[in-house]
């Protein structure tokens, strides 16, 4: 079977010159003027340099100097969120990490992807909602259009691509229910 021939004169960047710039601009910002703090230190100057380029993060919001942040104006961080050391999240939609929630080391948030129906493979996008009092552990993967419920942890490693429901725990690759998540009083 031979493979489709693509006219690649078609393809546009679906993301504007105006916003390329924007992006190279904040890259070199945060490169420059905190990810050289220690990883935790600076915690105000960091909100206040995510502000600058549109982000909505709660004063009390914790984002370390190593963790990315692609599109600033698309990340809503609630009051006591972490973003944790070498985080990334891939925010070409919007990002919300609600209140007291953590998005541990390495955790991945990507809101973007390419349609593989397309010869042109263009740009597709979703937000991704991690609700109050959610812990995505370390190195988890949560895709575009994900909704991670209240409460729910999403265990180390666990490649999401599906809602979590509220109050439970999941894990492996795709994520699976392991069990409710009870809080002991």
């Amino acid at each position: 079977m031979s493979e489709p021939r693509v006219d690649l004169s078609r393809y546009r960047n679906a993301l504007s010159r105006r916003h390329q710039a924007v992006r190279l601009l904040w890259t070199l910002v945060w490169g420059a003027l905190a990810r050289p703090l220690p990883r935790s230190a600076g915690s105000g100057w960091k909100r206040l340099l995510l502000r600058l380029f549109g982000a909505k993060v709660a004063g009390t919001a914790v984002v370390y100097s190593s963790a990315r942040v692609y599109w600033p104006p698309h990340l809503e961080m609630g009051e006591h969120s972490c973003l944790a050391s070498e985080a990334d999240c891939y925010n070409v939609a919007p990002v919300f990490i609600g209140a007291h929630t953590t998005i541990s080391q390495g955790a991945y948030l990507c809101t973007a992807s390419h349609d593989v129906s397309d010869p042109l493979s263009r740009l597709i996008t979703a937000p991704i909602r991690i609700e109050d009092q959610a812990w995505v552990a370390a190195g988890a993967f949560i895709g575009m259009g994900v909704t991670v419920g209240q409460g729910a942890v999403v265990g180390a490693r666990a490649a999401v691509f599906r809602d979590v429901e509220p109050w439970t725990i999941v894990g492996g690759n795709p994520a699976k229910l392991l069990k409710k998540r009870i809080i002991k009083a």
